[in-house]
């Protein structure tokens, strides 16, 4: 297990809602929350479960718009949703091509936990752009579609937490 894993296993802890591991999942980022030298491959906890590796965010996009049976109707909320995972997940390529210019080698442990920190708080600040505009969507839901997107939230969570459990 990668350094980096272990301490997103000691920071965010099995407790965690499902709802929110969704919602990082479904749009924060195209790529993997990474520090300096942490394993390529995304978390199984961070994605959506339809998600497969490589996948672009606009893909995403399109995937979760699907799941959730976004209306008509309902276009003008969900906009605001697409639109900030694009946001979150420009952040993050910015941050991953920032951490390709110094190479692991010439990093110090100090160095690595800077980054580390640079990653959880794209984290942490996508994750906040991201609530406030699914939570005007969701609230602008019928019940039956709020219905909806909580089974497709639900059910990815309870996959990503499989995959570690």
């Amino acid at each position: 297990m990668s350094s980096f894993k272990q301490r997103l296993m000691i920071l965010a802890p099995a407790a965690g809602s499902v709802a929110i591991t969704a919602l990082l999942g479904a749009a924060l980022l195209s790529g993997p929350l990474t520090p300096a030298h942490a394993d390529p491959a995304p978390l199984h906890a961070t994605q959506i479960a339809a998600a497969p590796a490589g996948e672009t965010v606009e893909q995403r996009i399109t995937n979760l718009h699907a799941s959730l049976k976004v209306t008509p109707a309902e276009e003008a909320n969900w906009n605001g949703v697409a639109q900030a995972m694009r946001e979150n997940a420009a952040a993050m390529e910015k941050l991953t091509a920032d951490k390709t210019l110094h190479p692991p080698q010439n990093l110090t442990a100090l160095d690595d936990l800077k980054n580390y920190e640079k990653f959880a708080q794209a984290h942490v600040d996508g994750l906040k752009n991201l609530i406030s505009s699914f939570e005007t969507f969701y609230n602008s839901l019928p019940d039956p579609q709020k219905k909806i997107a909580d089974q497709v939230f639900q059910n990815a969570g309870s996959k990503g937490h499989s995959a570690h459990g």
